[in-house]
């Protein structure tokens, strides 16, 4: 397990002024487990599509997203998926386990210069959830999966295209993720990094992508609190 500072050093990230978000279990916690609604959606699909068992789909659709970043890239690439109708599908969920959080959207708002969402969702279920915590508004731009060409995170294109259409000096930006292979990019472009670890309890489960290893030197730090850990970036 590397060395990962946990108390954000505000002179670790006094140069920047590009802050990039991801969207699920970063902005909002794990624990909150929307995606499980998206899960289920995407089995869904997977299995009437292929004509599987629901076990069987799931499977595969793991083996997608390990494999490609995403389920839908694997779906497109192997079985000519539309993704429109895909994303409709995974992302027609109820967002009422979301509440509002103005402590975070006061965090956001008092960084310096511009803030971005970058996920591999689309921009509706952005829209949804940062509206129904309330702070949608505090983002300049959304980045989604259908900007990047459907080709998801960790892909370093993606980030290229991003920082290009929104005009990024990565070398000034930090971006906040949950997953440790997608900072990877980040890194090599300069990017200050900063991982969103659930905290771990008997109702979570912890896929082994999602863990942490002593290979993951390009995370620079490690947190349970975005809201704290903003908070703890502007006190002087």
């Amino acid at each position: 397990m590397p060395h990962l500072k946990t108390v954000p050093d505000a002179a670790d990230f006094a140069h920047v002024t590009e802050w990039v978000f991801d969207l699920d279990n970063t902005l909002y916690p794990h624990h909150i487990n929307l995606f499980a609604q998206i899960d289920t959606n995407m089995t869904a699909f997977v299995a009437e599509l292929l004509k599987m068992e629901p076990a069987e789909a799931k499977l595969l659709q793991k083996k997608y997203y390990h494999e490609h970043g995403t389920t839908l890239k694997g779906l497109m690439l192997n079985h000519a998926v539309d993704p429109a109708a895909f994303l409709e599908r995974a992302h027609a969920i109820d967002y009422s386990l979301l509440q509002p959080h103005p402590e975070l959207g006061d965090a956001i708002k008092a960084l310096p210069g511009r803030k971005f969402i970058l996920t591999n969702g689309t921009v509706p279920h952005a829209e949804a959830a940062a509206g129904a915590m309330g702070i949608l508004d505090q983002f300049d731009d959304i980045f989604d999966i259908v900007a990047a060409d459907y080709l998801p995170k960790p892909a370093s294109a993606t980030y290229d295209k991003f920082a290009a259409l929104n005009k990024v000096d990565t070398k000034h930006a930090a971006m906040f993720e949950d997953l440790p292979r997608n900072l990877i990019a980040p890194k090599a472009l300069g990017m200050r990094t900063v991982l969103l670890a659930p905290e771990v309890t008997a109702d979570i489960v912890i896929e082994r992508w999602e863990k942490i290893s002593d290979e993951d030197v390009h995370i620079d730090y490690l947190t349970q609190d975005l809201t704290g850990f903003l908070q703890a970036l502007q006190q002087k």
